[in-house]
């Protein structure tokens, strides 16, 4: 993990652990709370806050956070997560392996800066993170995951916190949206429900449709029917849009010339947790590898490599099931 520490380790102030909004406490069920994720969860919020604020105030300059992940492995760092005393192992995206945090009860997983090649012309990127009980993330699934947490640094800090419901109080997956302010984070809307239909789509990885006609097929159904495009080219602002806007389908499928790029782990299946949480839907897609997959949840595929990469499908369930019939031909 020696690259955590290329920069300056940025060490928790006073009152980190509880900066949780009262209204996120209080939707943990009694087991959650005595296993500290309140406290963990806080000092999570606290590290996209410390990015997020050094991103506005151009702490680095822009080809440095461009190059390299490592500014956000600098505030998601190892003395970080270790001071909690409540993580076994965490993992980064940008060096995935098992990195040992010495607690007990939870491991993290994170992508710290998604969206780094596009952050130099400005554009909104964001954080990644899932939060598994236990020690480890190999064989397991997304389904695992207790919690996971998108946060998109753009005009404000914002993030989007997913449940899963072995944490809720009523026994249901729930997320919700938190904003930074001066005063700290607040609740802005406490449960997204996403519509299951919509006419917004983000297709992603175009260059796939070249030699890949199911997916060609599915885009040119979108643009024939009319659909708004909304699409950035960072996997977190436009997997928000929908969170926000309640609706709207994001693809990502592959190609022999146009390989998958998105990591199950790190991004995959954190997202798959919060957008099902919210009622949407996620699918695997097929990959340019032909490997025999089913047309199933993101949250059902097993972490067979720290580093193994899939096509995705997210959004409105009616549009999920329509990336399905195409990409799968059924």
């Amino acid at each position: 993990m020696s690259e955590f520490h290329d920069q300056e380790t940025v060490h928790l102030p006073p009152g980190a652990e509880q900066m949780l909004p009262p209204q996120v406490v209080a939707a943990l069920n009694a087991g959650a709370v005595e296993s500290g994720l309140p406290r963990l969860l806080s000092v999570l919020v606290y590290s996209v806050q410390q990015i997020g604020e050094n991103l506005r105030n151009a702490v680095y300059m822009h080809h440095e956070v461009g190059s390299t992940n490592t500014f956000g492995d600098s505030q998601l760092d190892a003395d970080n997560l270790q001071s909690t005393g409540l993580i076994a192992v965490a993992s980064s995206e940008e060096n995935p392996i098992d990195i040992e945090c010495f607690g007990e009860g939870f491991s993290v997983a994170f992508d710290p800066l998604d969206g780094s090649s596009i952050v130099d012309a400005n554009f909104a990127v964001g954080s990644i993170i899932g939060v598994y009980p236990g020690r480890g993330f190999l064989g397991r699934t997304g389904r695992d995951q207790v919690a996971a947490i998108i946060a998109q640094y753009g005009p404000r800090i914002t993030i989007v916190l997913g449940l899963n419901s072995s944490v809720t109080v009523d026994g249901k997956p729930l997320s919700m949206e938190l904003c930074f302010s001066p005063e700290g984070w607040f609740v802005t809307v406490p449960k997204i429900t996403i519509s299951p239909t919509s006419k917004i789509f983000a297709p992603g990885n175009l260059r796939a449709t070249s030699d890949n006609a199911a997916y060609k097929a599915l885009v040119d159904y979108w643009i024939a029917q009319k659909y708004t495009l909304r699409y950035s080219g960072g996997l977190v602002p436009d997997v928000y849009h929908i969170l926000v806007k309640q609706s709207g389908v994001l693809s990502n499928a592959s190609s022999k010339s146009a390989k998958a790029k998105l990591r199950l782990l790190y991004e995959c299946a954190p997202i798959a947790l919060i957008i099902e949480a919210a009622g949407g839907d996620s699918c695997v897609c097929p990959s340019e590898i032909e490997d025999n997959v089913e047309p199933t949840s993101l949250l059902d595929v097993m972490i067979t490599d720290l580093d193994r990469r899939v096509g995705v499908c997210y959004g409105s369930s009616e549009e999920v099931q329509r990336c399905k019939s195409f990409l799968f031909n059924k």
